[in-house]
């Protein structure tokens, strides 16, 4: 059973997101149905350019969650899930990061809020932390719970893996990945495309260069013991319109290997569209030609 990848809306497509829909051919999987703006980026609101790729994108999302059979949410942000928009899980198998363990209070909250009405609307809604699912020829893998980045303070997320004749993993939000846990399940399940989010460099802090190491050696690490045809890094690490340059030796260890190392804009043979990273930008240029 061949998978086809088709990324939704993300950071390098305008939007805070990463949504990605998966056609395995009998059956189709939508992982993370949502899309967010940065309240404030530079002093500033979200550009009318954003406003209107959220439109545009969310408006994707909602026709491929009426396709999919299965809804994935692996944590409770909400770039990663919408509790205004619960009706698209109506009828839908629902794998989700479970509301009440291994969570910080921020995401218990959110789950508290939104878990009841999916109860209401799912065919199915089945907590997803550390177990396996299988529909027909197709296997959904998912990691126990491992930290939002360095450390759990923004809680935990589950990664997934689909097995059909190959392999599709997305981490969620590991930031990197920059923790052995997080690696774990990526260098078990050996996929042939992944998905991951990538450090925060967007951020000033003051572990974020002991970070990008950790994260340079780890993406190194899978383009050299996964071997991956396709690399996909995006969200946090797109929000930084300097992000290749933050990982150097990345790009030219996936060049050397003849692994592709792309955002979703890449994958998707689009020229990434960092709106959040030029809002200043989009906004000095709205101010020229008043």
């Amino acid at each position: 059973m061949g998978l086809e990848i088709k990324p939704l809306a993300s950071d390098s497509l305008g939007v805070r997101s990463l949504a990605t829909y998966i056609d395995a051919g009998e059956i189709a999987i939508l992982i993370d149905p949502a899309t967010a703006l940065a309240p404030d980026r530079y002093g500033l609101p979200p550009h009318p350019l954003e406003i209107e790729a959220k439109r545009r994108l969310w408006s994707n999302i909602k026709a491929k969650a009426r396709e999919a059979e299965i809804l994935i949410v692996t944590h409770y942000h909400y770039d990663h899930i919408d509790p205004e928009e619960s009706g698209i899980y109506a009828d839908k198998t629902v794998l989700i990061k479970h509301p009440r363990r291994m969570i910080n209070t921020s995401q218990r909250r959110r789950a508290a809020a939104i878990i009841p009405r999916l109860r209401e609307l799912a065919l199915e809604l089945l907590y997803a932390d550390g177990k396996h699912f299988q529909f027909g020829d197709l296997e959904v893998r998912f990691s126990t719970p491992v930290p939002h980045g360095a450390d759990a303070r923004r809680g935990y997320v589950v990664e997934v893996s689909i097995r059909g004749d190959d392999v599709f993993l997305f981490t969620s939000d590991v930031q990197g990945p920059l923790l052995e846990e997080q690696m774990e399940f990526i260098l078990h399940e050996k996929p042939e495309i992944i998905f991951i989010d990538g450090p925060t460099t967007y951020i000033e802090h003051p572990m974020m260069e002991v970070e990008l190491q950790w994260a340079s050696r780890n993406l190194r690490r899978i383009l050299e013991e996964v071997e991956p045809e396709r690399l996909v890094l995006d969200h946090h690490l797109t929000r930084d319109l300097e992000y290749r340059d933050r990982l150097p030796e990345v790009y030219e260890l996936g060049e050397e290997l003849g692994i592709r190392v792309e955002s979703v804009a890449e994958y998707l043979g689009q020229e990434p569209n960092l709106l959040e990273a030029r809002r200043r930008e989009l906004y000095g240029e709205a101010a020229a030609e008043a």
